[in-house]
């Protein structure tokens, strides 16, 4: 009787433990999380490492899959992410150590048991470490081949990329460096190259020299480069905005079926900030670009250049005439969110509130203008580790992030609705928020992909 009644007492307060552990954690995250974790049991697809952790309800856990970056982005506890980051790069280095030999046995441990949660809770800071740790040493594991495997690539990208890595990363993703180590310097000093020759060729020459069409197009891009991300006071600087000026219209010029269309200025911040990074150091808002040399700054606006191109070229139909790639992509969206979330959408619809009013920009600047700037990175390194397959994501990510506020929505009356999607209140997000709307995405997609007849409307 007595051992009967100590196992009861123990399994009482071992659950009082677990609720304890899971009640600051909002249930509908909780329960997202889990519906994801079983759709992707046993399956290697992009996302799995997000979705599969031991402890993924663990806030800390759910940051360690999208770092912060500390060199531009780290607003709060600065030194800490910096130590974590310095300390993560000798545990790479010197695998040997018997605290990364502890740190590994953790990260076995803890990844093998999915559902001893409770007791990764109480160890969050160190299991967040160990997993860092491992998710660096595979990411180092991948580039230092002599080929990269862009498909291993992609998979670990899709959660998140450290953030020293995340040029070299990006650049592999995006096809502007060659997976092949050996060639891969020559190819980026001679895409460089011709990038300045480009400049050299169309930017640097008089105004008597361009056509009409050109000059008005220069002028446009010269009044949105200060009107680009102006709540972060880094693209205010002078030199910032002569070097976005530099990219687009060169952009343009080299893209005459598009040419330049408001809205790509957006998308040349995030390619900027994390080439920059490979140079600077601290918080992006103590960057100043004058600090850098013409030549490194050259080097940056190339790498921004030929991104932006890549990236652009998977969706050419988005900024030609009347941008029908984006239309189309919008009325899926709408297709998408009536399957899904059907009160909503009969609201949205009963009130005369069209998807275009509003998702029409989230697809023309991939909600760079919606989120706060310090989160963009992590949600970019979800972007590129998609590639081609990336338009078709978009609609489900925008369908999650529009249902964040479900309930919300349905209460408000068509000017309400209005005046609320054009200023979300999403500037107190975090990676917890982020990676909510990002695993509701992956598991919509999976599922609606299985059955693609369902969207035929």
């Amino acid at each position: 009787m007595k051992n009967n009644s100590s196992q009861s007492y123990n399994s009482e307060e071992n659950n009082s433990k677990k609720e304890s552990a899971f009640s600051t954690l909002d249930s509908r995250f909780n329960q997202t999380l889990r519906n994801v974790q079983g759709l992707l049991k046993g399956r290697s697809i992009p996302g799995k490492v997000l979705l599969s952790r031991s402890d993924p309800l663990d806030q800390s856990n759910i940051q360690e899959h999208s770092p912060n970056y500390e060199r531009s982005f780290s607003y709060n506890d600065a030194e800490t992410s910096d130590r974590m980051s310095k300390d993560l790069e000798e545990e790479v280095q010197n695998p040997n150590k018997p605290s990364n030999n502890a740190n590994s046995n953790g990260l076995n441990s803890s990844t093998s048991n999915v559902e001893n949660t409770s007791k990764e809770a109480q160890k969050s800071t160190m299991g967040a470490r160990a997993t860092d740790s491992a998710r660096i040493i595979k990411f180092t594991k991948v580039l230092s081949g002599t080929t990269v495997i862009l498909e291993k690539l992609r998979e670990l990208a899709w959660s998140g990329i450290p953030p020293y890595m995340r040029p070299d990363v990006w650049r592999l993703l995006l096809g502007y460096a060659p997976p092949n180590s050996d060639r891969r310097g020559g190819v980026l000093k001679r895409k460089r190259l011709e990038y300045l020759d480009c400049v050299s060729q169309y930017y640097d020459i008089p105004d008597t020299e361009r056509s009409d069409d050109e000059i008005n197009m220069l002028r446009q891009i010269a009044v949105d480069c200060p009107r680009t991300v102006p709540d972060v006071y880094f693209f205010q600087q002078a030199q910032v905005q002569k070097s976005l000026e530099r990219i687009l219209y060169t952009w343009a010029i080299r893209h005459p079926a598009s040419g330049y269309v408001q809205g790509i200025n957006d998308l040349v911040t995030p390619f900027l900030v994390v080439f920059l990074s490979e140079y600077l150091e601290g918080s992006v808002d103590s960057w100043s670009i004058s600090d850098l040399s013409p030549d490194k700054i050259s080097i940056i606006e190339a790498d921004c250049y030929w991104c932006l191109s890549k990236l652009l070229d998977g969706m050419q139909d988005h900024y030609t005439f009347a941008q029908p790639g984006i239309q189309r992509l919008v009325f899926k969206l709408k297709e998408v969110v009536r399957r899904i979330d059907e009160p909503v959408s009969t609201h949205m619809e009963e009130q005369g509130l069209e998807f275009l009013q509003f998702a029409f920009r989230w697809f023309n600047c991939l909600l760079i203008r919606e989120i706060p700037f310090h989160l963009i990175t992590r949600l970019w390194d979800t972007y590129l580790a998609e590639g081609d397959a990336l338009p078709d994501f978009l609609v489900y990510i925008f369908a999650s992030f529009l249902l964040t506020w479900s309930d919300k929505l349905q209460k408000l009356d068509f000017q309400e609705l209005v005046m609320f999607l054009q200023h979300l209140p999403t500037n107190n997000w975090t990676h917890q928020e982020l990676e909510m709307v990002l695993s509701r995405a992956f598991m919509w997609h999976s599922m609606f992909n299985s059955s693609p007849s369902h969207l035929a409307n």
